[in-house]
This record gives structure tokens, sequence and C-alpha cells, in this order.
């Protein structure tokens, strides 16, 4: 409930304490008793529990505000200190109408948007002042601050929502409405830049996954239509917050499934769905015990490990024993406390694993499809694929990386590493391996250079250029 300071002074006595001097606006003897005492600087009075800074913007006071924020000791005066209502300075000087006081405390860096224990701004109280004395002087310097129309107290209420209540002056209305509108412009071109901004992030990530277009164009998706989201709620438009599906990614082992997931992990963070982009990768052994009991509190703990994000249930088939006889597998019971949990919203689950046996995963639980609704297909890498990834790792390589500060040879263009990889591989392998094919390669092919230079070489370009003749060192050594 707001309280509104006494208009008039205490007649009774003159005033002695710090507080009294600081609503009288009595400043040699406040001056006097606050250098005596420098404690006094930030004390709280009984029951409201206010500061002197309090009370004088309260009483419009400036000579003892500005003698407050110049303070010279090593104590400095709480700008955003509350009173027992939660109500900071600036909010004592908004709702008396104490426009210098305001326009000091501003000057200052008071906080615009500090909100009392009720919610109410600075703005909701300066309108509540001016609906009961006509002056909106107040009103107009926290708007010439930027003060956010749009902010919202406890029961849902903005200030104008305030003044529609009432029959309030039209013209304080128009002044609302019109800052309001503006804001809203304003925070709508910010949103289209940030927008942007974060579309060239996703599409930085996703340069960096070879092959997966259907995928690609539904990250695409997504990413869009959350962005406009954060659009139109900048335009002041209510509409539904998005829930991320959960989904299953089936393919065989180095395909992308584990970067996808992190890229999505990024994504779903950076556009707010997702509180973190952290992905919680886990296996069976991770998930399921060896006795009773065991399973639900280790599964439980992974769990609640993965709030916020994602967590990545990697060769899910292996949670469904392919007997169903035997009793003595908890794996069923890990996925059964894992979807007890995927309709709360606070994680993002991916089921990741081989497409014919996953198909264990989704007959085993009624309750499978309707909750994982989006199933994505991993293809094999062909060699041109391999080709590729082998060129983006080589120009995206961490500082911990073993081949941080080497390159390749100019003739290791993408077309004869793939034929090279279609030569010194077999179909077989790399099914088997797909993208784990290529770091192992790389790592032997860097072997291959070490063997070959001699230790009086003093051309740094040959020191760290791969050929293909390494390259082809480095898959030979991968063949059985």
């Amino acid at each position: 409930m707001m309280q509104r300071p006494k208009d008039q002074r205490p007649r009774s006595s003159k005033p002695t304490t710090i507080h009294g001097f600081a609503q009288s606006g009595d400043l040699i003897p406040f001056q006097k008793l606050l250098r005596d005492n420098p404690s006094l600087l930030n004390d709280r009075n009984p029951v409201m529990a206010q500061t002197p800074l309090h009370v004088s913007a309260g009483y419009n006071n400036v000579e003892i505000i500005k003698h407050l924020l110049d303070w010279p000791g090593p104590e400095k005066v709480e700008l955003e200190a509350k009173n027992m209502y939660g109500e900071t300075p600036l909010h004592m000087a908004a709702k008396n109408g104490c426009n210098e006081a305001a326009k000091m405390l501003l000057s200052h860096g008071a906080s615009l948007e500090a909100k009392a224990n009720n919610g109410m701004t600075p703005l909701h109280l300066a309108v509540w002042h001016s609906l009961r004395v006509e002056d909106y002087s107040t009103v107009k310097t926290l708007l010439e601050y930027n003060a956010d129309c749009s902010a919202e107290d406890h029961e849902g209420l903005t200030p104008l929502n305030h003044l529609s209540q009432s029959s309030g002056s039209e013209k304080l209305r128009e002044l609302l409405q019109k800052h309001l509108e503006e804001q809203r412009k304003r925070k709508a071109i910010e949103a289209c830049s940030e927008t942007q901004a974060k579309m060239d992030a996703l599409e930085k990530e996703l340069s960096n996954i070879v092959g997966l277009d259907e995928l690609k164009l539904q990250l695409r998706k997504w990413a869009k239509g959350m962005l406009l989201d954060e659009r139109r709620r900048a335009l002041g438009l209510k509409v539904g917050a998005r829930r991320p599906p959960h989904m299953a990614f089936l393919g065989n082992p180095g395909t992308g499934k584990t970067m996808v997931a992190r890229v999505l992990g990024k994504l779903l963070h950076m556009v707010g769905i997702l509180p973190t982009d952290r992905v919680t990768e886990v296996q069976r052994t991770d998930l399921v015990g060896e006795f009773v009991g065991h399973t639900g509190p280790k599964t439980r703990r992974k769990i609640q490990e993965a709030e916020g994000g994602i967590l990545f249930v990697d060769e899910a088939y292996r949670l469904i024993p392919m007997q169903k006889a035997d009793d003595k597998d908890y794996g069923l019971e890990a996925l059964e406390e894992i979807m007890s949990v995927m309709d709360s919203g606070k994680v993002v689950v991916i089921f990741a694993g081989y497409s014919e046996p996953m198909k264990r995963v989704i007959s085993s639980n009624e309750g499978f499809c309707r909750r994982v609704t989006k199933f994505f297909h991993f293809n094999d890498f062909s060699s041109e694929d391999l080709a590729k990834i082998l060129h983006l790792k080589m120009t995206n390589q961490a500082e911990s990386s073993l081949l941080y500060g080497f390159k390749l040879h100019p003739y290791c263009s993408v077309d004869a590493v793939a034929a090279l990889i279609g030569r010194e591989t077999t179909e077989k392998q790399r099914k088997e391996m797909n993208g784990g094919l290529v770091d192992p390669m790389l790592v032997n092919a860097r072997e291959n250079l070490d063997l070959r230079l001699n230790f009086d070489c003093i051309d740094t370009d040959e020191l760290l250029t791969l050929t293909l003749e390494d390259l082809e060192a480095g898959l030979r050594l991968l063949s059985p």
C-alpha cells in the first residue's frame, strides 16, 4: 500500500534528528550533525526505515539532497536504499511530485525501473500523484529519462492502466500514450537489429554442419519463428510462448548427431527459449543401475543436471533390451523416468541412435510418439561430405588441438581430398566411421609429415603444411 508523506511539517517542536532536518530542509544544522556523526549518512528512521535521502527527496529539499549526494566521506549515500515499502528515494520524489528532487536523483544515476514491494516503478507513483493534483511535471521528467511506460506492477497494471481507471487528465493520457508508442517503435528497431545478429550467429554455426539440409532448414524455421516472437513482444503484442519439441536423431555413428545437438542448445538459449545452452550427454551406463532401486535416483540426477538445457541420450536403443523377458534389465525404468518429465518444459530431450534399433525405443512406450514429435534422419556421409568436413576442421582448429597452426597444401582441394577418400576407403568403412574418420586421418597425416621432414628444415610453410601424400598415408593407417 502506498504511503504519502505528510504535507505539513510538525509544529510542536523544532527538529533535532538527521531525519527531522532532512524533512525541514534546515541545511546548516543538518550539515553539522552529519559532520559530527558521519554514520548517520544512511541511518534508518523508526517504523518507515527511511534514510535521510528518502525523507529529503519526499519533501523536495534539493540542498539536503545535493549535500548527501556530494558527501566527501569514505561511505557514500545509498541511492537505491529501500524503505519498508520497498521504495527508493526516487519513488519518494515521484509520488510526492517533487520534480527538482527527481531531476537531481536521476542526474546521479538513480534507477528509473526500481520496483517497490507492490511492483510499482517511480513512473507508476508519479502518475498516481498527478491524478490528485493535476501536476504532471514529474511524469514528464521521468519520461525525458525514458522511463518504461510498459512496466507492470504486481497486479499487471502499467502506468497508463492506472490512469485509465480514473477520470484523469486527457493531456496526461496522451502524453503517456505517445511515449509508449515511441518506446515500442524503438524496441522494435532494436529487436530487428538484434534479430539479424542472432540469425547471422546461427548461420555461422550451421555453416560448420555438412549436409543435413532438411534439419538445417528446420533449425532456421524455429529460429526465425522464435525471433519474430521477440519482435512481436517488443511491439507490445501478446503471443503464446513456444516450447521446443523433443526429438529423435536417427543415424549411424559419426553423422553429426551430437554436434547438431550442441548447435541446437546454442540456438534455443540464444533466442531465450532455454535458460542455458548446456547439453548433457548421457548413455545407458549414466542412467541404468545394477540393482533394484538404483536406476530411478541415478536417472533423476542426470535429468536434474540437464534442467534448463538439453538431455542428449546417445545410443538410446540400449535402454531397451532385445529380450523383453530379461527381468534384470532396468533400462525401461530409466526411459520411463525420462518420459515422466518431458511434459514439464524444464528440459528438452533428444534420443539418438541407429535407425533400426531405435524402433525398439519408439514401440516400448505408448507415450513416446506423443512426446517426441520431430524425427530427423542423419544420412551417411559421402566422400565429398567427408572432404568438406576435413576442410572445415582445418580452418577451425582450437589452440588445444593437435592440428592447431597447420594448414593444407593448395593441391588439397575438396575435390582432390574427396577422390582420395573414395579411392583409399571402402563404402563399409565410410559407413561405419562417417565423420569419425576425419580426426584420426588428420592425426596420422601430421605424424607422416613429421616422419618425412628433416631436422634441418627451416621452411616455415613446409613445417606446417599437410600434403595429399600425408593425407593418403593417414588414410592407409586406418585400414585393418
